[in-house]
């Protein structure tokens, strides 16, 4: 069966107006020219003007998000008026996204109309750079990294996320309520968005439209927040476990030691993968609970398969020594 995954999505360009309304918050943005929201920003990355302001221009990331920090600020402020236009004016002939002046920095007015007659949005933060730098950096990596849609269902278990795949039908929804009646946290039902964050990352989210609600084959819709309390959902999980829900087939390839692990590629990512056969009277939540606990095991370094193959190594030497020995040992000579 595998993974019924969409195309790979990436962003190609967000507008500065989004970003705006996106960080206002976080950021306690400040808008100080009011023009150029319709700017797009094509490229995650950000970039310092420094060098720029003071004229050299042959490396200017000019199409990033330019942030203006102390550094930036204060050269300003050490040039003349006049060689301070100079160097905005120099700054912009090329075409800005937007600037974000941080630590409560101020702009001259001179400087402000300059960028309102260039088109370029300037905002101001009380952050400092090194703060506002890591914030607006994680919202455009989040923005412009390549995402897919997965149909399943997307449950965090004891700290584990657990994306549960299989064909259209055979019980998703109904474990997912299962393990959320059970005091685990629903993250998606039905479409889960999958987000790469660096190499090796993946977080999982809901769609707008879903969010918490689930189908239930013969029940209909519901909201789980509602229903349950907040303690019940959570927005965003890293993806960590695959688990594929598959009709029990005798002849199937299932394993039944967990010597070698199975992975299955997503968003060129490989997750741990686990095909879990189900049948009637299987007890699947529980089972879910256990692949999320084993998970953790291994996460701390014990792995159950490996320790029960040193075991029976050890076993089969020692018998190997004492052939011909009784090996059966009573426990305190309990006969009952």
């Amino acid at each position: 069966m595998g993974i019924n995954a969409g195309k790979e999505y990436r962003k190609k360009n967000i507008t500065v107006e989004f970003l705006f309304e996106q960080n206002k918050s976080r950021l306690k943005l400040e808008q100080l020219t009011q023009c150029g929201l319709e700017n797009l920003i094509r490229d995650k990355n950000l970039n310092r003007p420094g060098l720029a302001l003071a004229g050299y221009i042959d490396l200017f990331s000019h199409d990033r998000v330019q942030i203006m920090g102390n550094t930036e600020i204060r050269y300003l402020h050490s040039l003349s008026i006049e060689a301070r236009i100079e160097a905005f004016n120099r700054l912009l002939k090329f075409s800005l996204p937007c600037i974000i002046v941080t630590n409560n920095n101020k702009l001259v007015p001179e400087v402000l109309q300059i960028a309102s007659d260039h088109n370029v949005p300037v905002f101001r933060t009380p952050l400092e750079t090194t703060k506002a730098n890591y914030f607006l950096s994680d919202f455009l990596d989040d923005q412009f990294s390549p995402q897919t849609s997965i149909h399943g269902s997307f449950v965090d278990v004891y700290g584990i996320g657990l994306l549960i795949i299989g064909r259209s039908g055979i019980g998703k929804s109904e474990i997912a309520l299962d393990l959320v009646e059970r005091g685990h946290r629903l993250v998606s039902d039905d479409v889960v968005t999958v987000t790469r964050k660096g190499e090796g990352i993946l977080m999982g989210t809901g769609t707008d439209l879903v969010k918490h609600f689930m189908e239930i084959r013969g029940l209909g819709l519901i909201d789980v927040q509602s229903m349950f309390g907040v303690r019940s959902i959570r927005y965003q999980k890293r993806v960590e476990v695959v688990v594929e829900l598959m009709e029990w087939d005798p002849n199937g390839d299932f394993t039944r030691t967990g010597l070698d692990q199975n992975t299955i590629p997503i968003l060129n990512v490989e997750v741990p993968h686990v095909k879990l056969p189900i049948f009637p009277g299987k007890n699947v939540t529980v089972i879910t609970e256990v692949i999320a606990l084993n998970y953790l095991l291994k996460h701390y370094g014990f792995d159950v398969a490996k320790e029960f193959s040193k075991k029976l190594e050890q076993v089969i030497s020692q018998k190997s020594k004492n052939k011909g020995k009784r090996s059966i040992d009573y426990f305190e000579h309990d006969f009952e």
